[in-house]
Formats: C-alpha cells, structure tokens, sequence
C-alpha cells in the first residue's frame, strides 16, 4: 500500500499493490481542517483498511461448529458491519422449518430410542445425525417420554382411587374395639340422650343438625368441631344416622366421648320404621340392578382409557365409589319423613369440618325455598368452584339435553339448610325418584357419578344461595383426598386433626397417630 501527497498537500492518492483498492485520491478543501489532523485521520484510515479485509476474510472461512470468542466476535460483528444475517440466526431459522418438517412424518417402528438424555447426547455425538435424522429422534424421544409420563400419571389416579374407597386400619380397628365395648360395657349402651332429655329431639327451638356416616372418626370430628365452635352450644342437636354394622360401634363413641351440653342422638336406619322398600322402592332397585353391580362393585378400570387425560381419567374411577350406591348417601332426601316434627335442619356430610359458629344458619330466611346450599360456579378457585350442570350430566342424551341446560350453576352437598315444612309442601322426592329410575333404564347413561346429580334435578327452583352466609364458615374435603387418609392434603389436614382426641384410649389402642408434621 502507497500513499503519496501532493507537493502543496492539496491531494492525497491512495494506492494498493494487490488490487485490493486500485486508486484512491482525495482533494482537501482548503481552510477547512488543518494539515495535520487531515494527516492523522488518512494515517488510521490507511491502518484500519487492512483490518476489515481481514475480518472479511475470518467471517467467510469460519466455521460454524466451533467458536472462539474472537470468532465468534467477527462472525456476530462483521455481518453487522457488511449487512449480512447472523449466522447463528440462520441456524435457528433452519431447525425450525426441519422441526415443522417432520412434525407430520411417522416415526419408524423399529427406531432405536436413548432412555435418558446423557444417552440422546452421546448417541448424537456417536452417530453423527443428519439434521432430519436428528429431528425424527429427537420427536420420537419426546412423545415416549410424553406416554411415560402419562402412565405414571395414570398409575399414581388408579392408585389413589383404590386408597380412596380402602377402609384404612386404624379406623378399621376403631370400629372393632368400640363394638367389642358395646357389648361388654354398659356405659358405652346408655341411651342417647338420657330419658329427661328426649322431648328436645322435636324442640324446634334448638338448632337440629343431621350428620349420616359409618365413619366413627369422621363423624366425631363434624360433631367435636362444630360444638366447638358455636356460640351456643347448649342449643346444638346432633341426630347421627348410621348403618346397621357400625351402630354399636357409633353408640359407644358418643356414650363414652360425650360432649356437653350439646345433645347428641345416634340411630341406625333400620331403626327408622318409615324406612322400608315399600315406601322407598327405588333404593331396593338400585341395590339390585345389575348394571349397578357391575359399575360400583366390578372391574375398576373396565372402562376408562389411557388415552384419558388425568382429570377425566381420575373422574371416571371417583364415579365408581362403592359409596354412591349407600342408602345413607341417599338419606338426605328422605328427611321430611324421618324427622317429622322438625321444620328446619342444617345436614352435614362426614367430610366437613366446621370452622365458625353455624347459628347464623338458622336466622337465613330461604324465602319459601326448601333448601339453602353453596353455589359451586363461581368463585377464586377455577377448578373446584367452576361447576355447572354439564361437568356432571351426559348432555348427549336427548332426555338431558330436552330438559336440562348445561350452562346452569351446581351446588355443594357438604352442607345445606333444609326447610322441612317448605319440602313437604313439593314432590321433590317423587322427582329425585323419577330420575333415579330413568338413569337405571338407560344403563347409567345420564349420569354416574354419586347422589348429587339427581338431587341438582329434584331441587330445581327450590335452592338458595348460601354463599354470603356461609363464607369459609364449614372446610369440605370433596373428592378422593380425605383428610383421615394418607393420600390427604398435608396442607389441609391440621384444619381436621385438631379436632380428633389423640390421647383417647380406644385412637391409642388402634395406633391412630398424630402425625408429625400438624400443629401441636
């Protein structure tokens, strides 16, 4: 390279021997810019050239496989300087449209999969893929680690389900101990309540609650916590209805375990003489229809599919708890009968726990409504308050869909407020009835999961909300996770544990421990 300058410094050539720059000549205006700045800027002009020449020259020989930092400082710098894309982006583009490419490709059968990804690594290294190659493996990896993945998930819902309708053994044993004492002791078959305090079985002034469960625990739980928790506890009245089997062992608990001064009267349906399959001849058929055998009592997983999502899949074996076809799941809407002289009752399922005083409940006007429940359409919680009608009716039968609308709002059955006098001024009966015998002559096709969906039936336009009234004031444990279980919600559970006696000589006997992890 040569510069030369003109005798009066009005001209500057630049020249080049290799033909890189043939001729370049510059003519300074005069007066513009002195000699000697003119001088220093052609000076770096001259030493920079050399630079991007050869810069030019790295980003055209580089590879693209490795990367130095000073490489890959002249590949992302020098294409920005001559205009040219990053190559690393071109890269990228590339994999996208060969990832969109075999996206609709088959995988072939007999395609060897790696098992982990330090093997997918090694195997890519060893094999030197093609990009397409690479890109049908790395498919093929993913969905087999997708159906993997859905397995365990699967195995994990299959699993709880049967946790779920398990009796576990400490409660199990409960049962036994209690009924053992039943039978040898006489305080445990005292009656409840003493003679002097009968009449306030029929009291309408006192506040009646209903709880019906063959689970000791769980009921002393719903009964202990809401006790303790009223503002008025001598007013509370707990009618406990339970089976046959677990009557002598319920009685016990109660007679041993009482808690003053609320009253508390345990029975056993078929103490109830209006209970019979003359007045109630659906529940017989329910008992006795074979695809009701086959549903709660078969095969679990007959006819639920892997292909299932987790939630449909968990749904559709929840459906299939042998509890549903229980009469005490049915009692609820029996209780104008039952309870004849009662007008206004509070029924509490075995799950709950209360948390706040219920006495409020009895001061709700329903409006000549019959009963008043908690609407489960609306609220924080997008999956458990997001149902309607459609999350539990088969709306592609015609007889669901002539008469139902799916986008109507459900309730929870946890807890609710029933106005007796109000009930047995309808049929709401006769309708739950009627819709009970229509599932049963359509194969269980209009619904199969429990009580509640008839009810939502029999109950329309008779319902309330109670939602204002009874914010966070009862915690339902809905669903397999139950908080006397180990699959329970650890969260959740000390809301429940705080009310069960630990120290109790019949929970230590059974080894019913407090677990570790509660409030003490």
């Amino acid at each position: 390279m040569q510069i030369q300058f003109s005798p009066s410094m009005r001209t500057v050539t630049i020249s080049s021997s290799n033909g890189f720059l043939d001729l370049m000549k510059v003519r300074v205006a005069a007066r513009l810019v002195s000699y000697r700045n003119f001088f220093h800027a052609i000076l770096i002009l001259a030493f920079l050239l050399p630079f991007v020449f050869i810069l030019t020259a790295v980003v055209t020989l580089e590879g693209v496989n490795k990367c130095s930092s000073f490489g890959c400082l002249g590949r992302r710098l020098g294409p920005k300087f001559l205009g040219r894309q990053d190559d690393s982006m071109r890269l990228v583009k590339e994999l996208y449209e060969i990832l969109e490419q075999v996206h609709s490709e088959e995988i072939p059968d007999n395609l060897k999969l790696p098992k982990s990804f330090p093997e997918f690594v090694l195997e890519l290294k060893s094999m030197q893929y093609d990009a397409n190659t690479f890109a049908i493996t790395l498919k093929a990896t993913i969905e087999n680690l997708e159906r993997e993945v859905r397995k365990s998930k699967l195995a994990e819902q299959l699993n709880k389900h049967f946790a779920a309708i398990a009796i576990p053994k400490g409660i199990h044993c409960l049962s036994l101990l209690l009924t053992d004492e039943y039978s040898s002791n006489a305080n445990a078959r005292k009656q409840l309540p003493p003679p002097e305090m009968l009449p306030v079985l029929s009291d309408n002034s006192y506040h009646h609650f209903i709880l019906a469960s063959d689970n000791i625990l769980a009921a002393s739980v719903v009964v202990t916590s809401a006790v303790r928790s009223s503002l008025k506890p001598e007013k509370i009245v707990f009618h406990v209805i339970t089976d046959k089997k677990t009557y002598a062992a319920m009685h016990s608990w109660f007679a041993l375990n009482p808690l003053s001064p609320a009253i508390v009267e345990v029975k056993s349906v078929h103490q109830f003489g209006w209970l019979t399959r003359e007045n109630v001849p659906i529940l017989g058929a329910i008992e006795g229809h074979h695809a009701v055998r086959d549903h709660y009592h078969g095969n679990h997983v007959l006819d639920v599919n892997t292909s299932d999502n987790p939630h449909v899949f968990s749904a559709k074996l929840q459906a299939r708890s042998p509890k549903y076809v229980s009469i005490l799941n049915h009692l609820r809407m029996y209780l104008p009968e039952l309870y004849p002289n009662l007008s206004k009752v509070v029924f509490l399922d075995d799950d709950v726990v209360v948390q706040q005083d219920l006495s409020p409940l009895w001061d709700v006007d329903l409006g000549g409504k019959v009963i008043g429940a908690v609407e489960t359409c609306k609220g924080d919680d997008g999956w458990v308050m997001s149902k309607h009608f459609n999350n539990y009716f088969n709306f592609s039968h015609p007889l669901i869909a002539q008469h139902l609308n799916p986008n109507d709002c459900a309730w929870a059955y946890g807890m609710n407020i029933f106005d007796l006098e109000a009930w047995r001024r309808t049929n709401i009966s006769g309708t739950y009835h009627f819709w009970l015998n229509e599932n049963l002559k359509s194969n269980l096709s209009l619904w199969k999961l429990g009580t509640l969906p008839p009810a939502l039936i029999a109950f329309r336009g008779h319902k309330t909300d109670l939602n204002r009234v009874s914010k966070a004031a009862v915690i339902h444990y809905n669903g397999q996770s139950k908080p006397w279980l180990e699959i329970g919600f650890k969260h959740l559970q000390p809301f429940w544990t705080k009310y069960v006696n630990y120290s109790n000589d019949f929970i230590r006997s059974c080894h019913i421990l407090k677990p570790q992890w509660t409030n003490k």
